[in-house]
């Protein structure tokens, strides 16, 4: 029974050896908890920068959208400008019709004058 006791006893006290593989257990266990760490912290960072990269792809296609309608304005804005100068030398050419007329006008109010008179 001594030799019991005492081979239990051995068994309850941590040897040297046992102290050392327990270290080794714990130090094996935080490093499985710091890489599971490091994998969601990859994920989420992961996650992160699916979204962040469809909002850009979204940005993109609303510059591209938005390049398209300041194109069109400009077209248009050309287009606008060449009537409005059409427009200014149709008036031009009206003005001068209207003094020819009201010169003649005015040239026949007199002949008509001096037949009256």
């Amino acid at each position: 029974m001594n030799q019991q006791a005492q081979f239990g006893n051995a068994q309850s006290q941590p040897t040297p050896a046992n102290r050392g593989s327990l270290a080794v257990e714990a130090r094996i266990s935080r490093l499985e908890s710091i890489v599971g760490e490091i994998g969601e912290a990859v994920l989420m960072t992961t996650e992160t920068i699916e979204r962040l990269t469809e909002r850009v792809d979204a940005l993109a296609v609303q510059v591209q959208h938005q390049g398209h309608q300041i194109q069109q304005q400009g077209y248009q804005i050309f287009a606008l400008s060449d009537a409005v100068q059409t427009l200014a030398e149709a008036q031009h050419g009206s003005v001068e019709e209207l003094e020819q007329l009201t010169k003649t006008l005015q040239r026949l109010a007199a002949a008509i004058e001096a037949v009256d008179h």
